[in-house]
C-alpha cells in the first residue's frame, strides 16, 4: 500500500534553503520572499488607491520579470552546483531576486526624485493654518514643539503635530526613502549569493537588468504621459469602472482624502450646532 502513494513536491516559490546554525542565512532567507512581499504590496496599493502609476509600475515589473525568463532561457547558464545537488532548480543566470528588486528600487527612485511633485504645502480650512505663511522658511518641524507649547500650550502643540503629519515629503526625506529602498535591494541580492543560489556574476547581472529595465520603463511611461497616451487609455469604459485615476504624481492622497473629511466633520459640527440653538 506504501507503494502508491504520491511522493509530496516542495512549491519551489516561497522554498528557501537555508543554514538553520546561520543567523544571517536566515536572514537572507526572509530577504528571498521580499519579490513575493512587493506583489501583496502593489495589489493592496492598486485595490486601495485605483492609481494609474501603481499600475504602471507594477506592469513594468512584471515586465521585468518576462524579461528575465527570456534571458535565462537564451543564456542558460547554471547555478551553482552545490545548489543543484540540493534541489535548486532553473537557470540562474541573470538572477530573478536581483532583477526584481533593483527594478523595484529604481523605479521607486525615479518615482519620487523625478516625477512626484508634491503641493510645496496644504493650505488647511477652516481651523487649520498653514504654518509657512506665517513667515517660517520651513514647513512645521517636530524641534518647534517646545516653542509651540511655550506659545500656546497643549492645543498649539496639537495643530503644530496636526499639521507636521500632513507636511508633504520634502526632496530631502524623499532621498532617504529611495535610498533606502536601494538599500533592500543589495541586500535582497546579496542575500543570493550569501546563500548559494547564484554566482557574483549572475547577481550582478540581474541588477544591471533590473536598472536597465526600470530606467528604459520609465522612459516609456514619460512618452505615454506626454504624448496622452495615458489619459486617453483612463477614458476606456474599464478603467472608468474600475475608478482608475492619475492623482499621485501632484497630490498627496492621503491629504486630499483629511481635507474632504475635515469639510464632512466641520459641516456635521456646524449642523449639530444649528440643532441645539
Amino acid at each position: 500500500m506504501s507503494d502508491n502513494i504520491t511522493p509530496l513536491a516542495s512549491l519551489s516559490l516561497t522554498h528557501v534553503y537555508y543554514n538553520p546554525n546561520d543567523p544571517l542565512s536566515h536572514l537572507c532567507a526572509f530577504l528571498a520572499l521580499v519579490p513575493q512581499a512587493l506583489c501583496v504590496v502593489y495589489a493592496t496599493l492598486l485595490w486601495s488607491t485605483r492609481e494609474a502609476e501603481v499600475l504602471l509600475m507594477f506592469l513594468g515589473q512584471l515586465t521585468c520579470e518576462l524579461i528575465n525568463f527570456v534571458l535565462k532561457r537564451l543564456i542558460k547558464e547554471e547555478r551553482p552546483k552545490h545548489v543543484i545537488s540540493t534541489g535548486g532548480k532553473g537557470y540562474g543566470m541573470p538572477s530573478s531576486h536581483a532583477q526584481f528588486a533593483v527594478f523595484w528600487a529604481v523605479a521607486l527612485g525615479l518615482f519620487l526624485m523625478v516625477r512626484h511633485r508634491p503641493p510645496r504645502s496644504h493650505i488647511k480650512k477652516g481651523q487649520m493654518q498653514n504654518e509657512k505663511a506665517e513667515g517660517e522658511e520651513e514647513g512645521p518641524a517636530l524641534v518647534d514643539v517646545p516653542r509651540r507649547y511655550k506659545e500656546g500650550g497643549l492645543r498649539a502643540v496639537n495643530a503644530h503635530l496636526e499639521a507636521y503629519s500632513h507636511t508633504p515629503w520634502s526632496w530631502a526625506q524623499r532621498a532617504v526613502m529611495s535610498l533606502a529602498a536601494g538599500v533592500v535591494a543589495v541586500l535582497v541580492a546579496w542575500s543570493r549569493i550569501y546563500l548559494g543560489y547564484h554566482t557574483p556574476k549572475q547577481v550582478l547581472a540581474g541588477s544591471a537588468a533590473g536598472a536597465v529595465s526600470a530606467v528604459a520603463w520609465f522612459a516609456v511611461t514619460y512618452m505615454m504621459r506626454e504624448t496622452g497616451l495615458l489619459a486617453w487609455g483612463l477614458e476606456f469604459p474599464v478603467a472608468r469602472w474600475l475608478r482608475i485615476r492619475d492623482l499621485v504624481v501632484e497630490e498627496d492622497l492621503c491629504q486630499a482624502g483629511w481635507e474632504k473629511w475635515e469639510e464632512r466633520r466641520i459641516l456635521a459640527l456646524s449642523k449639530l450646532k444649528e440643532k441645539s440653538k
